[in-house]
This record gives C-alpha cells, structure tokens and sequence, in this order.
C-alpha cells in the first residue's frame, strides 16, 4: 500500500494495512501542523535506538510482532515492558525510551509524533539511512509546522 504525504491537509487511510505492509525502517505517512504519524518496521534483533526528545510526545503502537519497550528518566535506569501486537506505548517529552524487537519477524508498528519530528512524507529503507538523514539535515520537520524552542535539542545515547 502506497502512502503519500499530502501535509497539512485532511488525510484518510488503512493505517493498520499501511502499517503491516511497510517494508521501510521508516515511512512519514501524514504531516500536520503540530503532530505527524509514521509507520516502521523493525528486524528481528534490532531496535529504534534509545533517544529522548525533550519536547516532543509520542504515541507508539504495534500492529504485528513482539518487543520490548524500555523508559525512563534516566538512560542507564530504564524500566522494561514486553509488548506485543496490539499493544500501544506512550512516551512523554523529555523520556529516555526504545523499542527493541524481541520476536522472529518485523515488529510493525506506527508512531504519532507531537510536534512534528521527521521531513513530510521521507522514506528510510534502514535505520542507518535514517541516521544519515538526521546528521545530514535531510530529515527535517517543515518550516511551517509549529516546532518547540530552539534550545531543546533531542539527545541519543
């Protein structure tokens, strides 16, 4: 299934069949003014990688394998949950988190960002590509999304 980001306009779509059918680390599939939604897909053994955004909630939920989801206020004290298809995840701003696969095939699942996070409508086949895009400045929220103040920079451990 196709996805394609229209930005702030009114968007409708299967967004569990979109979700279990993306192949991508990451695909931004709706942009808007102040929140963003995005489908990825995470290999067996493999992780988002622990981060935390200072002003940026997120919702998180999984639509097929199962994981493990980390948080905490602390990087090197997180507390651990076993999640699994159907489960959801929320993440307050200024939260160490991760969402490692657990499970023998793709962890499926969509996250909804607040404020926007990612460039409208990128693809990142890997979780190395999206890393490029970060330190290159290609994955970038747009200009006229409502961002949080310049000094709150989003750390990874």
């Amino acid at each position: 299934m196709k996805i394609a980001d229209n930005g702030p306009e009114p968007h409708v779509f299967d967004i569990e069949k979109a979700t279990t059918g993306n192949a991508n680390y990451r695909t931004v599939a709706w942009t808007g003014k102040y929140l963003q939604v995005t489908l990825m897909s995470i290999p067996p053994g493999s992780s988002i990688g622990l981060e935390k955004h200072p002003e940026t909630d997120q919702f998180l939920r999984l639509d097929a394998g199962t994981g493990r989801a980390l948080m905490g206020s602390n990087k090197r004290k997180l507390q651990s949950w076993e999640v699994r298809d159907g489960w959801s995840i929320q993440v307050p701003a200024g939260t160490w988190h991760d969402v490692e696969n657990t499970g023998e095939e793709d962890l499926k699942l969509y996250v909804v960002y607040a404020p926007v996070h990612h460039t409208p409508g990128i693809v990142q086949k890997t979780s190395q590509d999206a890393d490029r895009d970060e330190e290159s400045g290609k994955d970038e929220p747009p200009d006229w999304s409502v961002q949080p103040a310049p000094d709150a920079e989003d750390k990874k451990a």
